[in-house]
């Protein structure tokens, strides 16, 4: 995940995988892994984990991982050895015993390297599990590029792991920039507010699929639009596209009612107390981007 704010310190027993897209084309190179003892498997199932005792990704070998499952290379650890995925439907059994551990829950708590690696694996895991058949004819693809790809049999084409684009803004006011502008959605529990986001749409800039989703949801119409940072987001398969932007005519911010029920200007004061559970706002955990929007508006207090 590419973080919009301060990173977090390098810890040195970071899992940091090597994608090494080159070795996917090899022939035989799952099976080839599987037979190698060195290798590590990192077990999903749904957007879930396991976990070590003191929190951290739990690498399995492979004898320890049901032969059932959707496998992928996910790369290579700094030692050389291979990391594959074995990716299990959120609806079957666990396919392991142990504690663990959900994407959203834990991202935000897992060095860089591991939060990363688990990202990737579960939006693969997803693709892997939920789009078997063709799109364009619906015959069954079959694998290809180590779990990265599906050739279709029948009509020739090629299919990949689908990402959509969709931007998230953390909004501030033109006449005061110690305040920040954030909604709650209908889907949403009680007191629960963070920035606002959706998708793009096609033929869309990013630039302008911000000003139209404030400008939906929130009233508003913004300026100033600048980008922070992205982070992949397997909900369903997004691409988060972090800006900071600035309402122009601020009290004109009213929610649409429909998918945004309320709409709020914060003091700096109000969200620190948030973050801090001092008070019944509830905000975005530390696994989200807009997350790390708010830290990044929240630490520029004069």
């Amino acid at each position: 995940m590419t973080a919009p704010a301060t990173p977090p310190a390098s810890d040195p027993s970071d899992l940091v995988v090597d994608r090494r897209a080159e070795e996917r084309t090899v022939t035989g190179l799952l099976d080839d892994l599987r037979g190698d003892p060195a290798t590590r498997v990192l077990v999903v199932h749904g957007d879930a984990a396991p976990l070590t005792a003191d929190g951290r990704l739990e690498l399995l070998a492979v004898d320890a991982v049901p032969v059932d499952a959707e496998w992928a290379f996910l790369g290579r650890a700094a030692d050389g050895s291979a990391v594959l995925l074995a990716a299990f439907g959120a609806s079957a059994p666990a396919p392991v015993s142990g504690s663990w551990g959900a994407l959203r829950t834990i991202a935000g708590s897992l060095p860089a390297g591991e939060a990363s690696l688990l990202v990737t694996a579960v939006s693969l895991a997803r693709w892997l599990i939920d789009s078997p058949f063709c799109p364009a004819c619906g015959a069954r693809t079959d694998e290809r590029d180590a779990g990265w790809s599906r050739k279709c049999p029948s009509c020739g084409r090629q299919h990949f792991p689908r990402t959509d684009p969709a931007v998230i803004v953390a909004v501030t006011r033109v006449d005061d920039p110690d305040l920040l502008l954030l909604g709650s959605n209908a889907l949403w529990d009680d007191n629960r507010y963070s920035c606002f986001a959706g998708f793009a749409e096609a033929g869309e800039s990013l630039e302008d699929a911000v000003a139209r989703e404030v400008g939906e949801e929130a009233g508003v119409v913004v300026a100033d639009v600048e980008y922070r940072g992205s982070q992949g987001w397997p909900y369903p398969r997004s691409l988060m596209l972090g800006f900071r932007a600035t309402a122009t005519v601020p009290t004109d911010a009213q929610a649409d009612g429909e998918e945004i029920l309320d709409v709020r200007w914060f003091t700096r004061a109000e969200i620190a107390a948030g973050l801090a559970g001092e008070s019944e706002l509830r905000l975005p955990g530390p696994a989200s981007i807009a997350h790390r929007l708010i830290l990044e508006w929240l630490a520029e207090a004069r």
